[in-house]
């Protein structure tokens, strides 16, 4: 009878280590990103690929990022992991609350410029999505007195105005990054109510009713601002969209959009694994 408890002892004493030990490395697991939960999967597909388009037509390189309103709290947004836009696939999407921070980090990078995406955000509710690029062609709209206008219907949206934001009006000791939420605030109060803000000497920020919408605009901003260049180099007046026939012209394309964005999608879908 003794051996018999000694065992049963034994056998408690060895329990209770093991659920010890499952306890301490739970403990010390990384969590679960619980909370991408109820984000539908189309809506990270489409984050990710919007990156990959832009990066396949030379709009975004290394740097700049899409991001999208989380539909089930939009006091937060979806955005990547910082990594390259080309790389950049669902499993690489975080959640950001209001301010810019991580809600699950899990020791994962971020972008540095988050908050660009968190103050749109927070300042204008209509907006589903953000796109920030270094594109090459607004570059030079920004920095001189040559307002970017649309010349073509593709880029129609650009007829409502394109302020052209500069940091150091209100930040004079800066890098050109927007590095906090005041910055972003800043550039936010900027583009106002308007599709499409460029930044002095950086690039651009372009925002939609929906990722596919916010890329297209960062895609055909950039069109036009070197078809633009070009019909500014011929010497000659141009003629430009009005605001009126901009407007109508947008939303044809806005109605138009999911055939484009769908071969888009297909041109840089990643190959099976």
């Amino acid at each position: 009878m003794p051996s018999r408890t000694a065992s049963a002892l034994v056998g408690l004493a060895v329990a209770i280590a093991l659920a010890m030990v499952f306890a301490i490395l739970n403990a010390a697991a990384p969590a679960t990103a619980q909370s991408l939960d109820g984000v539908p999967a189309a809506l990270l597909d489409d984050i990710a690929a919007g990156g990959r388009v832009l990066a396949d037509f030379g709009v975004l390189d290394g740097f700049g990022h899409v991001s999208a309103r989380h539909p089930g709290n939009p006091r937060h947004f979806l955005m990547a992991r910082s990594l390259a836009p080309a790389q950049v696939e669902a499993s690489d999407i975080m959640e950001f609350d209001e301010d810019g921070n991580a809600v699950d980090g899990r020791g994962r990078g971020l972008f540095t410029e988050r908050f660009i995406h968190a103050e749109i955000y927070r300042a204008r509710p209509d907006v589903m999505a953000v796109v920030h690029t270094h594109s090459a062609g607004v570059i030079p709209f920004s920095v001189s007195r040559t307002p970017l206008r649309p010349l073509y219907h593709n880029a129609a949206f650009l007829a409502a105005g394109v302020p052209v934001w500069d940091v150091a009006h209100e930040f004079p000791e800066n890098d050109m990054l927007v590095r906090n939420n005041a910055i972003g605030r800043s550039l936010a109060t900027a583009l106002a109510d308007r599709p499409v803000a460029l930044m002095r000497g950086h690039g651009d920020v372009t925002v939609g009713p929906s990722v596919k919408v916010a890329v297209f605009r960062a895609y055909y901003t950039d069109v036009n601002a070197h078809l633009q260049a070009q019909a500014i180099a011929l010497g000659t007046e141009v003629t430009y969209l009005g605001v009126a026939e901009g407007a109508k012209a947008d939303a044809a394309n806005l109605a138009a959009v999911d055939r484009i964005w769908n071969m888009w999608k297909e041109r840089v879908r990643p190959p099976p694994k």
